[in-house]
């Protein structure tokens, strides 16, 4: 019987994942339909007069949907922290002193990009955020001298290492694995580090082997930004301070948000405080808005791979695939990172955020299966034609969005295995 099951969750599975591939069903409702049909195969009953009975409407749906709520908790205070950063205007000074630092020079203004973005979207992420900053880069990019996909790769770029260090990232490995705060932190660097080492190499080897051409950029009249004075200096430093209380002081993510928006507020002093406060959290919902339907779907899933009834069919086959050496390690998570795209099993935003839990439930160590998953979503977040800032990024550049997944596969593949083999070192 169990054979049957495992075989009837397997087609549940591959037939969602292949769903999504073709776009024949959105992500946000793919994974419910998974999660129902897994466990109803499984033999969750749908509902029970027995309080403590596992059930699909009381543990699956009503308890998943609750699941993640220190990321969404995450993702809502990171969005109306991004709106008061723009509302302010903290985020476009910190572009134009960025732009003045830099020059016009293509490989300069590429690289200063490339470091300054990454501290706003670690800040705050999400597209509303990079439609704001790449409105204003990538044009500076381009009449500097960058091709159209080079200067959408460094805006792609900035934002996936941004990423790593935000809080709706955080929260999500914190509310997947049960890890604390502190565990989670602990290893950013090791997760950042190979991704930002190998986009300056590939940023220099682009521009160096024909990724500049002169060209003008005519912004549409709806996209300009609008015109407003720099900030004071001592400002600019708002967007790391929920970064710097997260990692070196070990604060919860909201508190630190939190003391980011009250130091926003006394440093850049706004004219209407309490107008940018509020206008801000409820743009800020607006734009989390899809990502925080996301991490319910997330939370659904999880519940519905960890029941009991599912566990116990399942866990002798995960268990069997767990990687037992580092070589292993790194052989499967690293040849196998391409499965992080089109919202694939080893995409933490999508089916990998079950499959990263039952790794870790059939034995695998937790901080091992965040690593690989951590690693193998640099993969995603860069590449990922699925990703909706990629079709935006793709849009505003005039170019294909594969030619996106093309150009930068190969390159964040090798950050991915540089990450493995330096995880393994230290965990195994």
């Amino acid at each position: 019987m169990e054979i049957v099951q495992s075989i009837g969750i397997l087609v549940i599975f591959l037939g969602c994942v292949i769903l999504m591939m073709t776009r024949k069903l959105p992500t946000i409702l793919a994974l419910p339909i998974m999660a129902i049909g897994i466990v109803l195969v499984a033999g969750v009953p749908f509902l029970s007069s027995d309080p403590k009975q596992f059930t699909i409407v009381k543990d699956v749906l009503d308890g998943g949907a609750m699941r993640m709520s220190t990321a969404i908790a995450g993702l809502i205070f990171g969005g109306w922290y991004g709106k008061i950063l723009t509302k302010v205007g903290i985020t476009r000074t910190i572009i134009r002193k960025a732009a003045e630092l830099a020059g016009d020079k293509p490989l300069p203004i590429a690289l200063v990009f490339l470091a300054v973005c990454s501290i706003i979207f670690a800040a705050s992420n999400g597209l509303g955020m990079v439609i704001l900053v790449g409105i204003i880069i990538v044009p500076i990019m381009i009449s500097a001298g960058l091709s159209p996909v080079v200067a959408g790769t460094v805006l792609l770029l900035s934002n996936a290492i941004g990423v790593t260090f935000s809080v709706g990232t955080l929260g999500v490995y914190i509310d997947t694995l049960g890890l604390p705060l502190e565990t989670v932190t602990q290893y950013s660097w090791l997760c950042a580090a190979p991704l930002i080492a190998v986009s300056v190499i590939m940023l220099i080897f682009f521009i160096k082997r024909g990724g500049k051409t002169r060209r003008a950029w005519a912004m549409p009249a709806a996209q300009q930004p609008e015109d407003e004075k720099n900030v004071r200096a001592i400002a600019l430093i708002c967007p790391i301070i929920p970064v710097v209380l997260i990692f070196a002081f070990h604060m919860p993510l909201v508190s630190a948000i939190l003391i980011g928006i009250v130091a926003t507020l006394i440093l850049s002093t706004p004219k209407n405080a309490v107008q940018v406060v509020s206008s801000g959290f409820i743009e800020g919902i607006q734009e989390t808005a899809g990502a925080t339907a996301l991490m319910i779907d997330i939370g659904i899933i999880l519940k519905a791979v960890t029941a009991p009834q599912v566990a116990v069919i399942l866990k002798p086959a995960i268990a069997a695939i767990i990687p037992q050496s580092p070589i292993l390690f790194v052989l499967v998570f690293g040849l196998l990172s391409f499965l992080a795209i089109y919202r694939g099993p080893l995409n933490v935003w999508g089916l990998g955020s079950g499959i990263v839990a039952l790794l870790a439930s059939s034995g695998m160590n937790p901080v091992a299966a965040m690593l690989a998953l951590r690693l193998d979503s640099n993969v995603q977040a860069v590449c990922d034609p699925t990703n909706s800032h990629n079709v935006w990024v793709a849009d505003f550049t005039k170019t294909d969005v594969n030619e996106y997944l093309k150009k930068t596969i190969l390159w964040i593949m090798a950050s991915t295995f540089v990450g493995l083999i330096i995880a393994a070192l230290v965990i195994y």
